[in-house]
């Protein structure tokens, strides 16, 4: 997989994603020594090109860059020439011309990684477009339940919350599938895509029923700027009916792990409790 792109979990295989889970396994005893380093990328170059605020992703790509001793440029939109109204493409097209080895790139509208994918040389990887895609965070998720449960093949993976806004469900639900799992989603129906059993899930309104014999049930970051309102009454009542605690969860798999991509809106998606 070398110099190519990585822009969706859609676009990759099993054998794929396998392949950089297991690579991923193997690294993360990087972390563990005194000096947390090699020399894996030396002489590479990443550029971190974020046109969303990001605290986790961003600082991920960036720590994992330096430990493998690449050099890493994190892009700054406020001091850039974009707030002079510079294109996207053409930020994009002179970042290109100083050489990267790989360019990672996150925007809030689906697409834009594919469309700067098809103009650069260099690799680019997406770190969330829109309500497109998320594969990093699909690939932590994945691995975290691999290492917590020992396979994916053959468990229930709930995903509760704004499937329709969210770029985390869709890749979640792409690779969980490829690796064998069976994906329920949840939520009120405004925050259910009308097509969403087309992606090979089973589709509730009811979070009993989703979670109800689950391995893993994942919770959404409701995005409060759609909530109130036009998808859903209040945050008091949503937090009422999918709102995850411990009355709720004793209805999916005593051992199931709860899990959430962050940031957390504490007493809406998870009780303080959790």
């Amino acid at each position: 997989m070398i110099g190519r792109d990585i822009l969706g979990i859609e676009d990759l295989s099993r054998e794929e994603i396998e392949l950089i889970l297991d690579t991923a396994e193997r690294m993360q005893e990087i972390g563990t020594r005194e000096v947390k380093k090699v020399p894996t990328l030396r002489g590479r170059t990443l550029i971190n090109l974020f046109f969303e605020p990001s605290t986790r992703t961003q600082t991920s790509f960036e720590i994992a860059g330096k430990r493998l001793a690449a050099d890493v440029v994190n892009f700054s939109v406020s001091g850039s020439s974009v707030s002079k109204r510079e294109t996207l493409l053409d930020t994009a097209k002179t970042l290109d011309a100083m050489d990267p080895d790989v360019v990672i790139v996150r925007h809030r509208v689906a697409g834009v990684p594919h469309r700067l994918a098809d103009v650069l040389e260099a690799p680019v990887i997406n770190a969330g477009d829109g309500a497109h895609e998320h594969p990093s965070q699909a690939m932590l998720d994945m691995l975290t339940v691999r290492e917590e449960k020992g396979r994916i093949e053959g468990l229930t993976v709930a995903i509760v919350g704004d499937i329709a806004h969210s770029r985390v469900a869709r890749s979640n639900i792409h690779g969980f599938r490829k690796l064998g799992a069976e994906v329920r989603v949840a939520g009120p129906p405004t925050m259910l895509p009308v097509d969403v059993e087309c992606l090979g899930v089973k589709a509730y309104t009811s979070l009993r029923e989703a979670i109800e014999g689950a391995d893993v049930v994942m919770a959404l970051r409701i995005q409060m700027e759609r909530l109130e309102g036009a998808c859903f009454p209040s945050v008091r009542e949503y937090a009422a009916t999918f709102g995850l605690d411990r009355a709720k969860l004793r209805f999916a798999k005593e051992d199931a792990i709860v899990m959430h991509p962050g940031p957390v809106n504490r007493g809406v998606e998870l009780a303080h409790e959790l």
